[in-house]
């Protein structure tokens, strides 16, 4: 790292935290900072001897936001997958311009989904204990099998309020009643992310709005709900977790309700989220969200305008499946 960086101020833990975050969005190219949006999957920095420097030079030579799903791709057992980690952080951190670690996240809506990792029941199994406190242990062992790998973002919990079981996803729920998806996506939460967030991990409520409501359980199709039904039933386990656990990041959902994209509407990620229900934290684009604003909800030419279109909704990293 060239010796101006390596004293710049942003790597100085000592100095105040809103300088240290000026002092590196000035010297970040556009590329740079399009590069902290966005994630590479962990498979891609792979060849059949494991981590592969080549392979990090061409996806990493930006930075990078996220490394996806380390555990739920790789097959690594634990001890592997935290060499990985590190290895792809040591990269980030010696190799590209600025320096900056990546966010590694993963999977854990009945347990960290990982080989070697503690499986619980659905989700739906889950909620049948109507046991706050269980659910709450249950994230605190996530939490520390988490850690244990490099992960600090998790894809968990799922809030959607499900009343057709002709929907897909269903198990991965908590069931049709909006107090009980509340308070145990709430003690989920508090157990993943811990007293202190700084030695905890991320929790991500999804999806943001209305998913399992979607027309016919079909996965992608529109969502019917009125703007009172929307709020009292589907929104309240959002904003339990909001407002009660902290919850420090939202994932949007694929459908679209009353002819909005979630993926990107401003009325539903800023205007609801934001402003009606108060969160502050981080929304993170599902797998294909940007690619379905331009093939399913065509409201967006190309994959361009697709990125633009989430940007302007709220999104804040767009994750991508591969």
């Amino acid at each position: 790292m060239p010796g101006d960086l390596a004293r710049a101020p942003y790597k100085d833990p000592s100095v105040d935290l809103d300088k240290r975050v000026e002092d590196l969005l000035d010297r970040m190219t556009l590329e740079e900072k399009l590069a902290q949006l966005g994630c590479v999957w962990s498979t891609e920095l792979i060849d059949e001897s494991g981590f592969s420097a080549e392979k990090a030079r061409e996806h990493l030579s930006q930075g990078t936001g996220h490394v996806t799903r380390v555990g739920g791709s790789t097959g690594l057992r634990p001890n592997e997958s935290a060499a990985f980690v590190n290895t792809v952080q040591r990269f980030l951190v010696e190799e590209s311009r600025l320096g900056i670690p990546a966010i590694v996240h993963e999977e854990s809506t009945a347990g960290y989904t990982a080989r070697g990792a503690t499986q619980f029941p659905q989700a739906i199994g889950l909620a049948s204990t109507w046991e706050p406190d269980l659910l709450e242990a249950l994230g605190a062992v996530i939490r520390e099998q988490m850690l244990a790998v490099g992960a600090r973002h998790t894809l968990a919990p799922v809030l959607d309020v499900a009343r057709d079981p002709r929907w897909g996803r269903t198990e991965e729920t908590y069931g049709e009643d909006p107090y009980l998806v509340s308070r145990l996506g709430v003690a989920y939460v508090r157990g993943v992310q811990g007293a202190d967030l700084s030695r905890g991990v991320v929790a991500t409520a999804k999806h943001f709005l209305g998913y399992a409501a979607s027309e016919g359980g079909m996965n992608h199709a529109p969502a019917h709900i009125g703007p009172r039904e929307l709020r009292e039933v589907y929104a309240r386990p959002f904003e339990a977790a909001i407002r009660e656990a902290g919850v420090a990041s939202i994932m949007n959902a694929y459908n679209e309700v009353d002819g909005l994209p979630c993926g990107g509407s401003k009325q539903i990620l800023d205007d609801l989220l934001r402003g009606e229900l108060g969160f502050g934290g981080v929304v993170v684009a599902d797998y294909f969200t940007t690619r379905l604003l331009e093939s399913v909800h065509r409201v967006a030419a190309d994959r361009g305008e697709a990125g633009q279109r989430a940007l302007e909704a709220g999104i804040a990293v767009a994750v991508e499946a591969r």
